[in-house]
């Protein structure tokens, strides 16, 4: 199946923005989709200071957990990277559950069920893969075996499976994976899901940064009729007035410039020369920065900053670089950003080039 609406369409394919960050993954959604940002939800207010920046006309609808659905713009595609620090490898994996930072994803799943986009994003670390996810009982409900202890086998085997043959796939409970509760909601909410492993290395960084990224396309034509029981008269959830299922958006206002977006990658697989100046300047490291000068089309920076008490530290500009950003798009001085901040802002970042090629090969797989 092809999906025309990526090209056919007269106004570009609106994006809502969660978890927004930088803005990262979504320069890789409008790349990918020729769309544009309309609103974004970003409660870090420096950061959301370098969004505003980058989407001036897009408002930042705030703190996800207060946000009422019922009265925010439609998009057609919502993206976001709900937080990664209890799926994390490097944190101490408290899993995807209510109370946890990473349990904001069910706030995501419900902005998915209220809006009803036509496409989904989702980004996150790879620790997504093996963290475990639990369920809140319902009110009133104190079942244990939705959530019961001996979900996941201790000490059976180092990869945790049972213990014997004889009892293999009879155990009435399995460890929830948390990518496996992502995907799971998406398939209730109507969606179907392509998810996909990738390190930025692939792409031509010089740096691994494994990152996983899920595509997902609404299965059920017209869904918000379907998913409602609309009385005579009364408007689905997501209809214009007009009874068109997507509002046009207004064009009519006049636009500041937009920062100059990311170009296709290039030479990502090439052989690179060094030079003996590289090579004295980066070491065993100048082949991988050679190369992603190229693709970037520009020079690194100076990679450290140097402090008479804290000594070595990275340089914002580098870590702009690494993540392959333009120029200044998260280290321009008039964003107000001190250094921590703006090494907060970049670590917790998407790089774009690795959304894009990630979400190329999820739609190809889709459309197939």
């Amino acid at each position: 199946m092809a999906y025309q609406t990526l090209t056919d369409r007269a106004a570009p394919l609106r994006v809502g923005s969660l978890f927004s960050g930088y803005g990262g993954l979504d320069l890789a959604v409008e790349e990918v989709f020729g769309a544009r940002t309309i609103w974004f939800s970003e409660i870090n207010e420096p950061v959301a200071r370098v969004f505003s920046h980058h989407w001036p006309d897009a408002p930042n609808l705030g703190d996800i957990t207060t946000i009422d659905w019922n009265q925010v713009e439609p998009v057609d595609i919502l993206c976001g990277g709900f937080p990664c620090q209890d799926v994390s490898t490097v944190g101490k994996m408290a899993g995807l559950k209510p109370g946890t930072r990473s349990g904001l994803w069910a706030h995501m799943a419900a902005a998915i069920d209220a809006l009803q986009p036509e496409w989904v994003v989702i980004e996150n670390v790879r620790g997504l893969l093996s963290a475990s996810a639990i369920r809140a009982n319902p009110e009133g409900d104190d079942n244990e075996q939705r959530n019961p202890g001996h979900a996941t086998p201790i000490g059976a085997t180092p990869r945790g499976v049972e213990p014997d043959s004889w009892h293999l796939g009879e155990a009435t409970a399995r460890p929830l994976r948390a990518a496996g509760a992502v995907l799971g909601d998406l398939v209730d909410l109507g969606y179907d899901a392509q998810w996909i492993g990738l390190p930025a290395s692939a792409i031509g960084a010089p740096h691994p940064r494994f990152r996983v990224f899920i595509l997902a396309h609404r299965a059920v034509p017209d869904a918000p009729r379907v998913r409602r029981g609309t009385r005579r008269g009364e408007l689905a959830a997501g209809q214009g007035a007009t009874r068109d299922y997507r509002a046009q958006p207004p064009d009519h206002r006049p636009r500041p410039p937009r920062t100059e977006r990311l170009r296709a990658n290039r030479g990502t697989r090439e052989l690179v020369d060094v030079d003996r100046a590289a090579l004295r300047r980066w070491g065993r490291y100048a082949p991988a920065i050679v190369r992603w000068e190229r693709i970037t089309g520009r020079p690194a920076p100076a990679p450290a900053l140097l402090g008479q008490a804290t000594g070595p530290r990275p340089a914002p500009a580098f870590v702009e670089w690494l993540m392959g950003l333009p120029v200044g798009w998260a280290t321009d001085p008039r964003h107000g950003l001190t250094t921590n901040q703006q090494l907060a802002a970049l670590g917790n970042g998407v790089c774009p080039r690795q959304a894009a090629a990630a979400l190329n090969a999820a739609l190809q797989v889709l459309s197939s």
